[in-house]
């Protein structure tokens, strides 16, 4: 059975069920009082699993982590503020709980109906099974009783348990387990995801067209290994094109990103991609600074002229941008991670952008883009793409491990779909 085939929420009876969802509400936060949420886009992204259990369980509980207090109660982590927010956009009672475990907990829920916001999983060390204890600064651990007593009382507090949080889906917290529950089953936004990578991973429409972007090509090793055994073509930009320009063909790059782990890796890459009889995408061209600033001066170079001394490669320049997107044009599948460029600055964000568009008309013609989170999205927020592209992963880490072929604990957990 395919590893993204798992049992969605609504093939679940809730009717007069207490039901425990496991949301992503890491929310970003004003630093100083009185504080707000600054981004709702992930609250608003659980409305809907939220609502679906709502019209028939008698109770649903929402438990989430936000930020990283390190096991230990911190109020500036606190998720009031999300009780609050959800308070008006759902415009119906939340009952905001102190804690997320315990007698009270317990018994608060055991009769409770409507909706429940329990604080901050992470407010307690067997959430991570670890942390630092804030009086002494130390790292500590919680031992495996304390683990098995947590979970069983996340066990005590619902009949059926959802997992909607696929951005935390890479971690074995104790949370994303269900440990106990008959019943485990993916929220709508996990559903999506699983349904999305699915395309890609299992059964592309060919042909299949991997764009990897970033810095260092060893943080992105097993992820080309893995694509290698599935695409038919990579196109390969960012900060790690560099290092492929000099170890392939021995050009000068400057004071362009290298990576030495990486560069011992690259022909063996190659190799590989020569038996899969996968095509390799490098920049024909790049843009080029004297110095990683917004207002650096800028040229563009010929990649087999390298990079002169002083001066650092940014971005791909115009014609290897203009190559890509013929590349995306013929493509039926593209998955998408990392950006080509320096995007942050105006003046390295063009062959991104240049990408991007294709990416965008490639979508309007039938082809399925997955955006695989992380610097990616924040591309497709700042051009407003999100909506123009087939899917925008919500989980950078849980995406890349997607796409590095490895199984997810959290998905792992949750009940096969018959």
């Amino acid at each position: 059975m395919s590893v993204f085939k798992k049992l969605p929420i609504d093939k679940v009876d809730l009717k007069g069920k207490r039901v425990l969802i496991r949301v992503d509400f890491n929310v970003p936060l004003t630093k100083t009082a009185p504080i707000t949420i600054t981004n709702t886009q992930r609250i608003t992204a659980a409305l809907p699993t939220i609502n679906h259990a709502l019209a028939t369980a008698r109770c649903v509980i929402l438990a989430s982590h936000l930020g990283r207090p390190d096991g230990f109660p911190n109020e500036k982590y606190t998720l009031k503020p999300v009780a609050e927010e959800l308070e008006r956009l759902l415009k119906t009672k939340v009952h905001f709980l102190k804690d997320c475990v315990g007698d009270e907990v317990e018994q608060f829920c055991s009769t409770a109906s409507g909706l429940v916001l329990l604080e901050n999983l992470r407010f307690h060390l067997e959430e991570e099974g670890k942390g630092v204890d804030p009086k002494s600064g130390e790292k500590v651990k919680a031992t495996a009783d304390q683990v098995k007593s947590f979970r069983a009382s996340l066990r005590k507090l619902a009949d059926v348990y959802i997992n909607d949080a696929f951005g935390t889906a890479h971690r074995a917290h104790s949370s994303m387990m269900g440990d106990g529950y008959e019943i485990r089953a993916s929220g709508f936004l996990l559903k999506k995801e699983l349904d999305y990578f699915a395309k890609a991973l299992d059964q592309p429409e060919r042909p299949f067209l991997a764009i990897l972007g970033g810095a260092k090509v060893a943080d992105k090793i097993l992820l080309i290994e893995n694509l290698l055994e599935k695409v038919d073509s990579m196109i390969i930009g960012g900060g790690m094109a560099f290092t492929f320009l000099k170890v392939l063909n021995g050009v000068e790059i400057g004071n362009s990103l290298y990576d030495s782990e990486g560069a011992t890796i690259v022909p063996k890459l190659v190799e590989k991609a020569k038996a899969k009889n996968v095509t390799i995408h490098l920049p024909i061209d790049m843009t080029i600074a004297d110095a990683f600033s917004a207002t650096a001066n800028v040229e563009s170079v010929k990649a087999s002229d390298g990079v002169k001394a002083g001066w650092m490669g940014l971005d791909v320049g115009p014609e290897s941008a203009k190559l890509f997107a013929d590349v995306v044009k013929s493509a039926k599948t593209i998955v998408w991670n990392g950006p080509m460029g320096v995007f942050e600055f105006e003046a390295f964000a063009a062959g991104t952008k240049t990408v991007m568009d294709a990416v965008v008309d490639a979508t309007k013609s039938g082809t399925v883009s997955i955006i695989g989170g992380g610097d990616t999205a924040t591309c497709c927020a700042k051009w407003g793409t999100e909506e123009a592209v087939s899917h925008v992963s919500t989980g950078g880490g849980a995406s890349l491990e997607l796409l590095e072929g490895k199984v997810l604990p959290g998905v792992a957990a949750l009940s096969d779909d018959a």
